[in-house]
């Protein structure tokens, strides 16, 4: 085969996964969430554009940022066509988490100021500690749950 043809030539799940670095499950639920596409075969059977391999880099690296894949998703959704994301398009797109990155580094932070002081207590009071219950602002709404973290 020529090396023209073997860049035109579609990878089975089975080869897609090996060298995105996923199992091929994690690109069956891709495609099911309308991440990655995939066309059939006579046989029915799925293959991948070589195309995929960067749109799941592109997936695989962003969720390691902590962006979901509502997130992801809504990102990619902004392409021409479905196209794969260039350089260009990552600075593009990645720079709309960045407020988000940041808010999150920095309560990181915060809580990891506050760890060392508590360590040696040990007490973990849901009256006074302020790592597990940080100024208790939600307290005069009474008990249960009142918000969940902004994912």
């Amino acid at each position: 085969m020529s090396n023209t043809e073997m860049r035109h030539r579609e990878l089975t799940p089975g080869e897609t996964a090996e060298r995105a670095g996923v199992a091929v499950s994690a690109l069956h639920f891709y495609e099911r969430q309308g991440l990655i596409t995939s066309r059939r075969t006579a046989g029915n059977q799925r293959r991948y554009h070589r195309d995929v391999l960067r749109r799941v880099a592109f997936i695989r690296v962003s969720q390691s940022l902590g962006i979901s894949l509502a997130q992801i998703e809504e990102a990619l959704s902004t392409l021409p066509e479905g196209r794969t994301p260039t350089k260009a398009d990552w600075a593009r797109l990645s720079a709309r988490w960045r407020p988000e990155l940041d808010a999150r580094i920095q309560q990181l932070q915060g809580l990891r100021d506050q760890l060392d002081g508590c360590i040696g207590c040990g007490c973990l009071s849901l009256k006074s500690c302020s790592l597990y219950n940080a100024e208790d602002g939600l307290s005069s709404s009474g008990p249960g749950p009142r918000r969940l973290p902004h994912t």
